[in-house]
This record gives C-alpha cells, sequence and structure tokens, in this order.
C-alpha cells in the first residue's frame, strides 16, 4: 500500500497540484477542494507550521547601515558634482534587520521548495506591473502563523465537510487553518 494518495495524476502534476493548495492555503488562511486531496495537503502545511513554529524566535537582529538615494519632489534622483562628475546624492541610514540562525535559515529554505512566489495586485491599480509586490510567504509563516500555535503540538489545519459536488458527487471541503 503507498504512503500517499497518488489523486489520478503524474508525481509532476501531483507536486505542482500540492504545492499550489498549500500556497493557497497559507496565503488566504482556507481553501475548498476535495476531501482526499485536503488531506493530502494538510500533512504538507502542518509540516511547514510545525517547522515555522520550532525555528519562530532563532534569529538575532542586527544593525547594518543602508544607502538611500535622496529623491525630488517628482521621485527622480537629486543629482550633485563631485570631481567634475555628477553623482547620485546619498544618504546613509541605520536599519535593524533579522539574521538568520543556520537553523532557521535551513527552515526557510526548506519552505520555500514546497511553496510558491505569491504576487500581490492592488485592487485600484490591478492590470500593471509597476504595482505588483511578491509576498514572503515564510516571513508570514514566521512572524504571523508561527505565535498564534506556540503552545500547540500539531493540529494546525480543520478539514470542514460541506457535501457533494454536483458534477462526479467528490465530497467537498473547506480545509482552514485553526
Amino acid at each position: 500500500m503507498a504512503g500517499y494518495r497518488k489523486l489520478g495524476r503524474t508525481s509532476s502534476q501531483r507536486k505542482a497540484m500540492l504545492r499550489s493548495l498549500a500556497t493557497a492555503l497559507i496565503e488566504n488562511g482556507k481553501i475548498e477542494t476535495t476531501e482526499a486531496r485536503a488531506k493530502e495537503v494538510r500533512k504538507i502545511v502542518e509540516g511547514l507550521i510545525a517547522m515555522a513554529v520550532k525555528e519562530k524566535d532563532n534569529y538575532e537582529e542586527v544593525t547594518v547601515k543602508s544607502k538611500i538615494y535622496v529623491k525630488d519632489k517628482d521621485g527622480k534622483r537629486v543629482k550633485e558634482e563631485v570631481d567634475g562628475k555628477k553623482v547620485d546624492k546619498v544618504d546613509f541610514v541605520d536599519k535593524t534587520i533579522k539574521k538568520d540562525s543556520p537553523s532557521r535559515l535551513h527552515a526557510r529554505r526548506k519552505m520555500l521548495k514546497v511553496l510558491y512566489p505569491v504576487k500581490e495586485v492592488p485592487a485600484e491599480n490591478a492590470g500593471k506591473k509597476k504595482n505588483t509586490k511578491t509576498v514572503d510567504l515564510t516571513q508570514k509563516l514566521f512572524d504571523e502563523v508561527a505565535p498564534k500555535y506556540v503552545g500547540r503540538n500539531g493540529g494546525y489545519t480543520r478539514i470542514i465537510k460541506i457535501g457533494p459536488r454536483k458534477g462526479d458527487a467528490a465530497m467537498q471541503v473547506i480545509l482552514e487553518l485553526v
């Protein structure tokens, strides 16, 4: 007997489908799918959340100097003349960043193997590439999802049956984060 459900797909199709469902679940908090798919996605997502809970506070804060280009009211860089050349004007600012420990970095990379990159498009400027921004789901797992489940040992997701699908009578469920 197999250790997982094949879901009527080739291995590459199955992996892609499960990755996209896991990404959607972490991004949105809940998804509607079939019962068999939900049970497979649940295994993946619970592992990711357990990893995030374990490595949640495993970082150190470091202060670094970063340079920021000075811009005018139109958003264009301000030029200044140095030794006869026009150079962009730069200000130096101290920033505090989180530096991952090796184990947290390893957990982050394992999460990135499963999760697809997500782009967020604001509603008011839909269709414009300039306004899209990428959402860091690993950061969301560490900062938003993991703190909710610190005292909990597993059971991070819930499956709610909502009835059979009209076309093929497959049992539909809602898979959500608890």
